[in-house]
């Protein structure tokens, strides 16, 4: 039993399948038009079948169909090859293994053919028999020439008593057509390939590596079928089983309706954002690329909320709106910072806020959530029953990753920030109306540490005002933090700075921990604002404050609110540690020239390159990042981290 096995198809993996079936492919430019070929081969099966189907079941069917397939002109029927592949289908044994045999044979005499052509020739050669066998049955009581034909092929043997083999007889016919429908279906996956990109469209992937396989099955089903009739027509106590067969087959039908049922909607989706982003570079009234957007074709109800009230969303018309995109997971802290540009734009009638809540799938739980939400909103919220058409062209093309995201949009819809809530977080009303051209001024300013620290302590905008150097440091080691304290105290109050009238203040921002993730959260957005921008002096000072994060120590140097030098705490606790052997240059040079010198004497002794961690959630990140101290590429690593604790810790010390 285990050989009987071990041979026969029916038991075989698809990786088995495909291990034999790809020897016999040749890759080659045979030129065939398989498509006419099936055209024809699908205007004979069906009227064969239908035949069949009235002979067996004494029914008056319309065999005359008015909806024939047309070929090609030009077409030229391959009737040599058709004839060679009849020969091995016929009078063959009955068995599986026998089948398979044929089977093999075949496609090595199709070899040079590509797939679909392969599975259409067998059919071909199938149906040239089989169409002129019932068309015999048909005209042979009153043609002559019909009648000793069929007789030659002993039509009558099976025709005149259809009863006995009444159930053979329709089992091999539904097999027929389901076969057929199979190769139909191949052709068909073949045509939306041949038009739509597999980047576009992955689901045709794994289709159209399945189609080698899906072929010979129908191969071998035509062997077996074959084989059957010739049974039933000689009249042999032994018969092929088919109905393993058309398991088989009717699971590669299930298998490839589904296969293409999710390529068509990947197709109707690839167009629909190739429309959209159309909607987006072309100068179209907001209002309908937003219901495009939230609704797609179908905008049944396109209202949103103002407060309580529903409002048609074609009150944004001729406005220039902040798309605010978040999940309903955000909390009041995240959108605290749009509540004073509400209460700016409010009085006004250009500028408007739309919240867009990004939810997969909606239920009851989420519906009270969103309530709860929308109520502490005083600008427009949009709420839909069904999740947004557009939610794939928000995540891939607008870049949001479950983190509060606002796009601002010009009344023709033109993209004017694809992200300005960094921006807002790190300049607030000072970056109105928040358009990548106000940022790109403000990222050029030395003074970007301004907006970071300036509400943290009461002393710090005097400072500013004052014209005062001043040390900004931390990290995540307290006993390098207590040296830096020590060292940084004892060069500010030098009487050497006093005598050169130079007044230095310190401030660790790790005193409060509130501080500190406020502090870190406005250098990532800033950071993130930066990210993908041309590298200017003040980029690299940012990201090189970035990659600090998670270091033991790090020091930001400033004079008023313009930064000097960002560095790493190894080098920056050396370089004040050594005041004593720097100091004489003070009073020649100044202390800013002395300590920029000193310092990067002590970094080529020393040099540490940077390492960032950017979360994943920030949306659009850059394929590399030059390294700010070294000036190299940067290598990319994944990370995984779980921040809860950490939140939870800052929380509490909060």
């Amino acid at each position: 039993m285990a050989a009987e096995n071990e041979n026969n198809p029916l038991t075989f993996s698809d990786e088995q399948i495909l291990g034999q079936i790809y020897s016999t492919h040749v890759h080659s430019d045979t030129k065939f038009d398989a498509g006419s070929l099936f055209t024809l081969v699908e205007n004979v099966l069906t009227r064969s079948t239908d035949i069949v189907e009235n002979r067996v079941q004494e029914t008056q069917g319309n065999i005359n169909r008015s909806d024939d397939l047309i070929p090609r002109a030009n077409f030229s029927s391959p009737l040599c090859t058709l004839k060679q592949i009849s020969s091995e289908l016929c009078c063959k044994p009955p068995g599986e293994e026998n089948a398979h045999k044929t089977a093999l044979t075949i496609l090595n005499k199709l070899s040079t053919y590509s797939w679909d052509a392969k599975a259409v020739l067998t059919l071909a050669a199938f149906a040239l028999e089989y169409g002129e066998f019932w068309l015999l049955s048909q005209h042979q009581p009153t043609d002559l020439l019909a009648k000793s034909l069929a007789i030659i092929k002993r039509v009558p043997s099976l025709t005149k008593d259809l009863g006995k083999h009444r159930i053979a007889i329709l089992e091999f016919n539904t097999l027929i057509k389901a076969t057929l429908k199979v190769i139909e279906l191949i052709f068909e996956l073949g045509k939306l390939a041949s038009i739509h990109n597999t980047k576009d469209v992955p689901a045709l992937i794994p289709a159209l590596e399945q189609i080698p396989v899906d072929v010979y099955w129908a191969i071998i089903t035509v062997a077996a079928i074959v084989t059957q009739i010739d049974s039933l027509i000689l009249d042999k106590d032994t018969r092929q089983e088919l109905a393993p067969f058309g398991q088989k087959i009717n699971i590669i039908l299930t298998k490839l309706r589904k296969k293409i049922l999710l390529c068509k909607e990947q197709i109707e989706e690839a167009e629909y954002l190739k429309l959209l982003t159309l909607y987006f570079q072309t100068p179209t009234e907001i209002s309908v690329v937003l219901k495009f957007l939230f609704y797609g074709k179908n905008t049944p109800k396109t209202n949103i909320y103002d407060g309580e009230t529903q409002v048609s969303i074609d009150v944004l018309q001729k406005k220039d709106i902040f798309l605010f995109f978040s999940t309903l997971d955000i909390i009041e802290s995240d959108f605290d910072y749009l509540i004073p540009i509400y209460n700016t734009i409010k009085t006004g009638d250009r500028y408007k806020i739309l919240w867009v809540p990004i939810v997969e799938e909606w239920n009851d739980e989420l519906r009270i959530q969103f309530d709860s939400l929308k109520s502490k909103m005083p600008w427009y919220v949009l709420y839909n029953s069904e999740p947004i058409r557009g939610i794939k062209f928000i995540r891939e093309y607008l870049h949001f990753k479950n983190k509060p995201t606002i796009v601002v949009l010009s009344p023709q819809a033109k993209i004017l920030h694809l992200n300005a809530f960094y921006m807002i977080e790190v300049w607030g009303l000072s970056g109105f109306p928040f358009t990548e051209t106000i940022q790109e001024s403000l990222t050029l300013e030395s003074s970007w540490i301004h907006s970071l620290v300036k509400d943290i302590n009461s002393h710090i905008p005097q400072w500013f005002k004052e014209q005062k150097y001043i040390f900004f440091y931390g990290g995540k080691d307290k006993e390098w933090i207590q040296r830096f304290t020590k060292f940084a105290s004892t060069l500010a109050s030098d009487p050497t700075l006093k005598e050169a009238n130079i007044s230095i203040e310190l401030f660790c921002i790790e005193y409060e921990a509130v501080n500190v993730k406020r502090f870190w959260r406005g250098i990532e957005s800033l950071f993130l604002t930066k990210v993908d921008k041309t590298i200017t002096s003040v980029t690299q000072e940012v990201q090189k404050l970035f990659s600090y994060k998670n270091e033991s120590g790090w020091a930001l140097l400033t004079h008023g609110s313009t930064v000097l030098l960002t560095g790493h705490g190894t080098t920056m606790l050396k370089t004040v540690s050594e005041f004593d052997n720097w100091k004489k240059f003070v009073i020649k040079s100044g202390f800013e020239i002395s300590f920029k010198e000193h310092y990067e004497k002590v970094v080529q002794s020393n040099r540490i390159c940077s390492h960032i961690i950017i979360p994943k959630t920030t949306g659009k990140i850059p394929d590399f990042i030059e390294c700010p101290e070294c000036h190299r590429k940067m290598e990319v690593f994944i990370s995984y981290k779980c921040c809860h604790i950490e939140e939870e810790n800052i929380a509490t010390n909060a």
